[in-house]
């Protein structure tokens, strides 16, 4: 049986994209946020959980060794990321929702750039999640007004309902070419479903990314105990090329991706080895965007890791009909000014510099066209044998329920 997008899931669709990391404050860098020590996949954990892979980890540096003291809120979202009106705090949370103030941080040493590094973990002694879904938390400076300087967001799943997930290269546009699809399958549980169209909503996510994500792809078949995607257009992904990788592992000599380092009298500064188009798909293992911050010591990475300026470097003939940006998870996938690249005529190449705390950068170039929509950029090609990571997220508001839970979380990868 086909069906049709309800007007409930078109407005999902558009709001979706709400989900993201924002950093409001310039002194601000290096926002985490992990799924206990998963630093390769999304921030998603299980509801009540015992495991430490099921705590979400939030850190963060200042740029001063003037300690602030940090206080954070944490909301329940709704699918569309918009905050849950329908509930009281009591509700999704155990303990305080807001007010709870950070207190495990420690000023750097011996770096050059200095900065205090914070750290949180959810859940603490001070707060425990009750209900499935999104959550944003929010840091606020309780010295300066309670201004907020950033947001985190995250996912809280629970086993209601089953998922399966696959990726293939054998696509509804080509085969073996330039794209990969996703074939799904949502098992209700014992979770009653009367009308899935105004009480199910789903997401599928090519690397944890937000801004091409599917929202609500149209199921083929409705059966009576779930639905199913199959050979769905809604569901081809561009399957993109390897992301680019470096590391800053000390600041008086070169690692891995870098054609030099350099001193300049009061900063460091990396140039990454210039990234030339890609007309051919060769295997190079990478992060799919993510990051993980160490130095050569691998000690202390969290406060003893220096801040470096990183110059990056698009070789690209012409200029293209849009923005350009450096993308990546510690971009916080985000495509604001410090990400966009500027265009160098004389040399035929976009840049960028970045400060960036030492550490390993897997990264991608994508360009924003006029309508505000992302694609990877041309030079970077796409092929069908690039390795992805595919995650499902699917949400119910169950029959009379007043929010949207996170009823089943999938994640594949191709190859």
């Amino acid at each position: 049986m086909r069906v049709c997008l309800t007007p409930l899931m078109a407005l999902l669709a558009c709001c979706a994209h709400a989900q993201k990391n924002e950093i409001y404050e310039k002194n601000i860098a290096s926002l985490q946020v992990v799924a206990g020590q998963d630093w390769l996949s999304p921030p998603v954990v299980r509801l009540n959980s015992n495991n430490p892979k099921d705590r979400i980890n939030i850190s963060f540096d200042d740029l001063t060794h003037t300690y602030h003291r940090y206080i954070y809120k944490i909301e329940h979202c709704e699918a569309d990321w918009t905050v849950s009106e329908g509930l009281f705090d009591n509700d999704y949370i155990e303990g305080f929702y807001e007010g709870n103030q950070i207190e495990d941080y420690e000023e750097s040493i011996n770096t050059n750039v200095i900065y205090t590094h914070y750290r949180l973990t959810i859940p603490n002694e001070h707060c425990r999640l009750k209900m499935s879904g999104n959550y944003k938390l929010t840091v606020y400076d309780e010295n300066d007004d309670n201004r907020p300087m950033f947001t985190a967001c995250f996912m809280v799943y629970e086993n209601a309902m089953g998922v399966q997930l696959a990726a293939t290269t054998n696509t509804d546009i080509d085969t073996n070419k330039e794209h990969q699809q996703i074939s799904m399958a949502v098992d209700y549980g014992a979770l009653t479903v009367i009308d899935p169209m105004s009480q199910i909503s789903t997401v599928v996510m090519q690397n944890g990314r937000w801004d091409n994500a599917k929202i609500n792809a149209q199921p083929q078949y409705i059966m009576p105990k779930g639905l199913k995607w199959e050979h769905n257009r809604d569901l081809i992904f561009k399957a993109g090329n390897e992301y680019h990788k470096f590391e800053v592992l000390d600041v008086t000599h070169t690692t891995m991706g870098l054609e030099s380092i350099t001193w300049d009298g009061s900063n460091y500064h990396a140039y990454p080895f210039a990234c030339e188009p890609r007309p051919n798909y060769i295997y190079d293992e990478d992060a799919n965007g993510a990051f993980y911050i160490r130095n050569s010591d691998n000690v202390e990475n969290d406060i003893a890791s220096d801040y470096v300026f990183v110059h990056y470097t698009l070789k690209c003939p012409r200029r293209v009909k849009g923005r350009v940006y450096v993308n990546g998870t510690w971009t916080n996938n985000q495509f604001t000014p410090e990400f966009e690249m500027c265009y160098d005529e004389l040399n035929q190449c976009y840049t960028a510099t970045i400060m960036q705390k030492q550490g390993y950068y897997s990264y991608q170039f994508v360009m924003i066209d006029d309508s505000g929509t992302s694609q990877i950029m041309p030079t970077e090609g796409s092929y069908y044998q690039t390795e992805n990571k595919y995650q499902a997220l699917v949400y119910s508001r169950i029959q009379g329920g007043r929010t949207d839970r996170l009823v089943g979380y999938q994640q594949v990868q191709y190859k």
